[in-house]
């Protein structure tokens, strides 16, 4: 359950291109947004985002078009897809623009592929990050940016038997079938 006063500080989203991550700078989107209320403290323990720090940022509003534009008619990979696209949800209803599933070709949760494919096992980002060997991790934060690129990286490894995806039909390999290039 999302907390109604609860607001969104930062969207991070990057491209993946066939079954690499992209370096097109146009392929990554960060944002920090006012949430127009008060940080609680324990929330910038988590992300490092103050309230100083977003003060003079854009608020939702100003910025749903840029995000919904980026996403538009995209496969997105999201780690407790539910957490975030509640807050999202929340976001786009306050604005009376409808839900985040109207506007993306498809949501995959890569929290469940993770439970399934590692049943048992600790599959949290950071635990993913881990079992492929990314002792470097050593993050302090999370930014909404790094864990799209953390989970870029946890997601092409969870899949690499997936092989080139076929642009016409959305399909190859077994597994995941992305339709589209995620964000």
């Amino acid at each position: 359950m999302i907390p109604t006063s609860d607001r969104i500080l930062e969207i991070g989203c990057v491209r993946l291109n066939g079954r690499e991550i992209s370096l097109d700078p146009d392929d990554y989107l960060q944002i920090y947004i006012n949430p127009e209320r008060d940080i609680p403290e324990e929330t910038t323990a988590i992300h490092g985002i103050t309230n100083e720090k977003v003060k003079d940022c854009p608020v939702f509003a100003d910025i749903v078009d840029e995000f919904l534009d980026f996403v538009s008619d995209t496969e997105l990979l999201i780690h407790n897809a539910k957490f975030d696209v509640g807050f999202i949800n929340m976001e786009l209803e306050r604005l009376g623009r409808g839900r985040l599933e109207d506007y993306v070709a498809q949501i995959t949760d890569t929290l469940e592929i993770a439970r399934e494919m590692y049943p048992g096992r600790r599959v949290s980002l950071d635990g993913l990050c881990l079992m492929r060997q990314d002792r470097q991790l050593r993050r302090v934060f999370h930014g909404a940016l790094l864990d799209s690129q953390l989970l870029a990286e946890v997601y092409l490894t969870m899949t690499r038997d997936q092989g080139e995806i076929d642009s016409t039909t959305g399909r190859r390999g077994r597994g995941f079938r992305p339709r589209s290039s995620p964000a």
